[in-house]
């Protein structure tokens, strides 16, 4: 791949690119690989409060390990999380351990998910990255003499009272990046520091657009990538002003800090390159990535899943680069690698986290059967449990997965969707309980009372909810209580608060369906097993097609 006399970048590639051929080459025994990082971390942390506990120093075989610890989810964890906000490392971690940070998520009830990120996990985390890196480059190396564009968010964005700071890890990423990283990137991390999405991603394109050797863009979810370029189209003559005469519009409400640490970049000044952007705009008519980053080589996002809805539209905002996958990724744990375009299937981060897997079938059983990774079998669907350095172990993170192959012992796979009670199409991973909750509270609100319903995504210019209710409502009464219901879950879910806020979901919906919709779908549903008294009406379907489907169908009378 790589020969002698080459310059510093390319023989740093080279070097780190033997990483990747001893991970691959360590695939063939990832069995022996995964007990030695379950022993690990159980020796790490056995003198927590959680370790002592569940018993970690008495633990030899994963059977030990599975006798010691149940399947968790993250309410299992909140007490000894809320000690460790308090400043209690010992919660959780061995004496010698240091929390970087918490990363915020969504939970499944009303309140966000804080997720240790421990000196370790995160080295985990970067090396990771740094593999999936290589593996890219590798495909890309035109990549390496140009710029990468990576767009996060702050991981400072507050602070607990035992003064742990919480926010995204993708902003400590960036602040932490070794210097010959920081060189392929356009954007100064100080970017992620901006909490408002408006003045956030207009001056990401502001100092991005100015560059016209833009290779990669990259940011987790692909919608995300549709918003920016629409942002770029509805706001070209203000960027291309503020390109030619070194300014930044609405300067002056961006932090004090983050104003101070731009100005070097804001204040250059480049009239040739505006004057390049007009003609360019001028002659297309658009004003997107495609026009103003010519060599874009590559788009690095989440392909699998409900988002992969998006991505038959970021030809029209940005070519035709390659799209290569970032793995299954969340704030717990990045799981998997994908190390070929087009695809969303990876490895499984077999040196970094233990993983177990529950068939899907048997995902509500009381004793439901737990694989190992190496006992997984290709074409079969599974919930994947997680024990990382994070401090969570058999940790139920509700996504299902497809093996789609192997790698030595360790399973390839592509990412399905969350389980059957969540959906997520921009991430915002809204639960069947928040749904429930936010429907009941935005009814009572409005002096109603709700009946049977079901809210399911759908996709016109750009997503959003629509919840499906059989009652009869006033035409009046529509809008206001949709307001109502949006706004509950926007306090149930600081997630899909976020994706309102910045415009990547509409704001939900209500359409009254025929009486009997319900009693019709029930009956399809169950008339294979004769199980109509079990079945179990959904209030949350993450399925895009399932509105059409409904109302394309005839209603059944009672």
């Amino acid at each position: 791949m790589f020969g002698f006399d080459l310059p510093v970048k390319y023989s740093y590639l080279w070097l780190r690119s033997q990483e990747l051929k001893r991970f691959l080459a360590a695939a063939r025994r990832s069995r022996q690989v995964q007990h030695e990082v379950l022993s690990a971390k159980l020796r790490r942390n056995a003198a927590s409060d959680f370790g002592r506990d569940h018993g970690f120093a008495g633990i030899r075989t994963v059977a030990d390990f599975r006798r010691h610890v149940p399947v968790t989810d993250y309410a299992y964890y909140r007490t000894y999380i809320e000690r460790l906000k308090q400043g209690h490392i010992q919660a959780m971690f061995g004496p010698q351990t240091k929390v970087l940070m918490l990363a915020l998520t969504s939970g499944t009830t009303d309140k966000c998910k804080f997720i240790p990120v421990t000196q370790e996990s995160f080295d985990e985390y970067r090396h990771g990255w740094n593999l999936w890196g290589i593996a890219m480059y590798r495909d890309h190396l035109d990549l390496v003499q140009k710029k990468t564009l990576k767009l996060g968010s702050n991981w400072r964005q507050s602070y607990t009272e035992g003064g742990i700071p919480c926010g995204s890890i993708s902003g400590l990423v960036a602040e932490t990046a070794p210097w010959i990283a920081r060189g392929r990137f356009v954007l100064p991390h100080d970017v992620y520091g901006i909490d408002d999405p408006f003045l956030k991603h207009y001056t990401a394109l502001r100092l991005s657009v100015a560059n016209p050797h833009v290779g990669m863009v990259g940011t987790a979810n692909p919608s995300t990538l549709v918003e920016f370029a629409r942002l770029a189209d509805a706001h070209r003559d203000t960027l291309i002003r503020d390109i030619s005469d070194g300014t930044l519009h609405r300067e002056d409400e961006l932090p004090a800090a983050v104003r101070t640490a731009l100005q070097p970049s804001i204040r250059r000044r480049d009239r040739k390159r505006a004057e390049q952007l007009e003609r360019m705009a001028a002659q297309t008519g658009t004003f997107y990535p495609r026009d103003f980053w010519p060599d874009l080589s590559l788009l690095s996002v989440w392909m699998g899943g409900s988002v992969s809805v998006y991505l038959t539209q970021l030809q029209q905002y940005y070519g035709s680069p390659a799209l290569r996958d970032h793995g299954l990724n969340a704030s717990e744990a990045r799981m998997t690698m994908p190390l070929q375009d087009g695809t969303c299937a990876g490895i499984i981060e077999f040196i970094h986290h233990y993983f177990e897997f529950i068939p899907v079938a048997e995902h509500d059983s009381p004793n439901p059967v737990v694989l190992e990774a190496h006992e997984i079998e290709e074409g079969c669907d599974y919930y994947i449990l997680l024990t990382t350095s994070a401090g969570l172990y058999r940790y139920d993170i509700h996504d299902v997965v497809r093996c789609v192959g192997f790698e030595g012992q360790a399973p390839l796979l592509t990412f399905l969707n969350k389980g059957a009670n969540f959906s997520s199409i921009t991430g915002e991973k809204l639960s069947e309980f928040q749904v429930v909750s936010a429907v009941r509270l935005g009814f009572a609100e409005r002096g109603l009372s709700n009946g049977e319903f079901s809210v399911a995504p759908m996709m016109k210019q750009r997503p959003g909810y629509v919840l499906l209710v059989e009652q009869t409502l006033d035409e009046e009464q529509l809008g206001p209580l949709a307001e109502s219901v949006d706004g509950q879950l926007q306090q149930l879910n600081c997630e899909y608060a976020e994706k309102r806020r910045t415009g990547r979901l509409e704001p939900l919906s209500i359409r009254c369906v025929p009486a009997g919709t319900w009693r019709a779908r029930r009956n399809e549903r169950s008339a294979a097993r004769g199980n109509f008294e079990e079945y179990k009406h959904p209030c949350l379907v993450g399925d895009l097609g399932f509105v059409d489907r409904l109302l394309s169908r005839p209603a059944q009378g009672p």
